[in-house]
């Protein structure tokens, strides 16, 4: 795949530019604990991570959103969460260096991710990996998530650039969908969270990477 007329590079945020595993699962993890319960492994916790507070309860508990107490859990998992956001977590190898080429190309590049502005914001502001980014979409900066394109069209739109000369990367099949919508290329990230037994080739994007690397490669190639 060759991307012709770029302008801007969006990225998904967990399991594509950060690895957010290890405090997602601690914060679930403490929940247990306070509870008396065992602690569990991480490696229980990390591939569920990109289903936020969802995958971490039912890891920790096997609680789903049917369940009555679901939602007392989810924002005690919130607040935990919220206290150590940034205590583990790391930018992916070759994000750093991946970010400062595409800066070079003077290609814009953001965010547009399903996490919530009350964790987006504290958590890039944290993390000087973010201070060049020239705009973050919060799962609730519109009324629609991923899949839906609207946030995609709206990091477009804050962009100035066409989505047609927008590339969206991104580990989980809601982010293709939601680019492919939004008319954008689109790159699936399959270093992050996936599982083995998920079939990112049904996805339908247009290019896959197994390393933050290898779309630098595709991306001066073009």
């Amino acid at each position: 795949m060759v991307f012709k007329d770029i302008q801007a590079v969006l990225f998904d945020l967990d399991g594509t530019l950060i690895d957010s595993a290890p405090d997602l699962g601690a914060a679930a993890d403490k929940m247990r604990m306070d509870r008396g319960m065992p602690s569990l492994p991480a490696e229980l916790y990390r591939p569920l991570a990109g289903a936020g507070a969802r995958g971490m309860l039912e890891v920790a508990f096997g609680a789903t959103p049917e369940h009555p107490d679901y939602h007392a859990m989810r924002e005690e998992f919130f607040v935990n969460y919220e206290q150590r956001m940034t205590v583990l977590t790391y930018a992916f190898d070759g994000v750093p260096e991946l970010l400062v080429a595409i800066e070079a190309q003077n290609w814009h590049w953001g965010v547009v991710t399903n996490k919530a502005k009350r964790f987006t914001e504290p958590l890039t502001s944290a993390m000087p990996l973010f201070a060049k980014a020239k705009t973050i979409v919060s799962g609730d900066t519109t009324p629609h998530a991923k899949p839906h394109p609207e946030p995609l069209l709206e990091a477009a739109r804050r962009l100035q650039v066409d989505p047609a000369r927008c590339v969206y990367v991104g580990d989980d099949e809601r982010d293709i969908v939601a680019g492919l919508a939004a008319g954008m290329a689109t790159v699936a990230a399959t270093y992050g969270y996936l599982g083995k037994k998920t079939d990112v080739q049904s996805w339908g994007a247009h290019a896959h990477i197994n390393s933050p690397g290898e779309l630098l490669q595709l991306l001066i190639r073009a």
